[in-house]
């Protein structure tokens, strides 16, 4: 059974940065990061490769967050960097046994989220 435990969220201000981490017990392929905003869907944001550290992005978080892994200690983190306020969200840390998983229906396994607020 794979088993995900995020940490990292909090209250920063706009333009500020958060790293979330996401620690594995588990074989997975992909670790991806998602989010869900109130009443809206969740989404993907970033997903990287355990094997050659691919990695692939949402159009809104390009060139602002970063979608790492440390194999050694079976942990993904998510560099959040110039924060908005639109990035307000729950993050969830998710894995899936598959090389090409980016989509939500994709993802095997689920975290339980963790909250990040950035103020105006």
């Amino acid at each position: 059974q794979v088993q995900l435990v995020e940490s990292g969220g909090g209250l920063v201000q706009a333009g500020g940065s958060l790293r979330l981490s996401c620690t594995v017990s588990g074989r997975t392929v992909t670790m991806g990061w998602f989010r869900q905003a109130p009443g809206k869907e969740r989404e993907f944001v970033a997903a990287v490769r355990w094997i050659g550290g691919i990695q692939y992005y949402a159009d809104s978080v390009k060139g602002r967050f970063t979608i790492s892994r440390e194999n050694a200690k079976n942990t993904v983190y998510l560099q959040m960097n110039s924060l908005k306020p639109e990035d307000t969200a729950v993050y969830y840390c998710a894995g899936s046994k598959s090389l090409f998983a980016r989509g939500v229906d994709a993802m095997d396994y689920w975290g339980k989220g963790t909250l990040v607020t950035v103020s105006s």
